[in-house]
């Protein structure tokens, strides 16, 4: 009997594939700027050298002048060139960098050095940057070789990524040092966040504090962002020290998730500032309480009272949402009236701004953007590197934020209490 088959021949591994794929990808304009590169760049460094000594190469010395003695003339001789590596968005290429002695005051000699081309250079600063950016798009170390690979002509090495992102830690800590004495900060919103690192060769759950500032003009700016074991009210009071020994100034309203560990070192250094609990946090807790066939029930009741027109109309519903469930499931109203009045704060406040007030939703969403960016590492390398890859996501510019709605009453006073708890 004779079979037909109708598998098709195997061409050859994915991987084969692409790599000749690419490799027909030929681009002249490219080709003939890489050729002209090294020129360029041997020819930048010449002139440089040439304008120190005030001659070309192979070219005497200039005579002294009697009158003009010691006017900026710098006296000095070449020997030889310096075989240099140097990593660029145009690829690798192997230059030949002059060298020089130049005569000091002292008697004495010593190697000229370029400006242009830094000592010990290996890259450019664009290439850095760009090896940055790529990684901090929400790539891991593997894949950034292999994305940048065409760029750089397969010189990137997974090593290569991570002496680049280091770099990135003298700006991260003059970050977290640095004086918020004029920050104009009249909002502050708190929240915690987990991921996954590596301690001591293990994956290990570790919390970033991350504190959230509103300026008086609505920008959100981040101030904050701490790795600590948890979300206790130790934790959170050494993030709030740090914060007031940086000279931020009080603020004048506060957004919570509700944790203990807050509440607690937000009452023992600001026991007076107004504060809202975030309503969504609370909307979850309610729904913890009920039984699964409730939910719909307790979210539309929840709704109508949390985004009522009006400060009365809130009352008025809250009154009837807890007459109802106290007889219905008594737990949700006891969650309820946990919240207190803290719930309720954001109506002190102009109607326009009670959007962005309600919750700590502009925080919650960096928490989200900050995992998708990592979800391709599923482990970060420390504890130190998570926080600042979140730090490093805004101050790139890969993630922005936008001014908080309401922004143009910020100004204005809270209001008294309007709204009577009594049930």
């Amino acid at each position: 009997m004779t079979s037909n088959s109708t598998k098709l021949p195997v061409l050859g591994s994915d991987a084969e594939v692409a790599v000749g794929l690419l490799d027909e990808w030929f681009d002249p304009i490219e080709a003939g700027l890489r050729d002209r590169v090294r020129d360029f760049i041997q020819t930048m460094i010449e002139s440089e050298l040439e304008a120190v000594l005030s001659r070309r190469r192979y070219a005497r010395r200039p005579k002294a002048d009697p009158e003009n003695s010691g006017a900026g003339d710098v006296a000095g001789h070449r020997h030889g060139h310096r075989s240099r590596s140097l990593l660029g968005t145009f690829g690798r290429v192997e230059i030949a960098v002059p060298r020089a002695r130049l005569d000091t005051a002292e008697g004495k000699t010593t190697e000229w050095k370029s400006k242009a081309l830094r000592a010990y250079q290996r890259r450019t600063k664009q290439a850095d940057s760009l090896i940055a950016g790529a990684y901090l798009a929400g790539t891991n170390t593997r894949r950034v070789r292999r994305a940048l690979a065409a760029v750089f002509g397969g010189a990137v090495s997974k090593d290569t990524v991570s002496r680049v992102w280091r770099k990135v830690k003298a700006d991260w800590d003059a970050w977290n040092s640095r004086s918020l004495a004029e920050e104009p900060i009249v909002r502050l919103i708190l929240d915690g966040t987990v991921v996954r690192v590596r301690l001591d060769r293990k994956a290990t759950s570790i919390v970033l504090l991350v504190v959230l500032g509103v300026r008086q003009d609505g920008q959100k700016v981040l101030l904050a962002v701490k790795n600590m074991g948890g979300e206790t009210s130790q934790a959170w009071r050494a993030v709030l020290d740090d914060l007031v020994k940086r000279e931020l100034r009080q603020p004048e309203f506060l957004i919570v998730d509700g944790g203990t560990g807050l509440e607690q070192a937000l009452a023992a250094l600001w026991g007076d500032v107004p504060t809202q609990r975030c309503t969504v946090h609370k909307h979850r807790n309610l729904l913890a309480h009920a039984p699964q066939r409730l939910h719909d029930e307790v979210s539309a009741d929840y709704n109508d009272m949390i985004y009522a027109a009006s400060p009365g109309e809130i009352e008025q519903r809250r009154r009837a949402f807890l007459r109802k469930w106290r007889l219905k499931c008594k737990a949700v109203a006891d969650s309820l009236e946990e919240a207190g009045d803290r719930l309720f704060t954001f109506t002190r406040l102009p109607p326009s701004q009670w959007k962005s007030a309600r919750t700590t939703n502009a925080i919650e969403r960096l928490h989200e953007e900050f995992k998708r960016r990592i979800k391709t590492q599923t482990v970060l390398p420390s504890a130190e590197t998570a926080a600042m890859l979140f730090w490093a996501l805004l101050a790139s510019g890969q993630i922005t934020m936008r001014k908080v709605d309401g922004w143009q009453s910020l100004t204005q006073k809270l209001a008294d209490q309007p709204i009577d708890l009594a049930a």
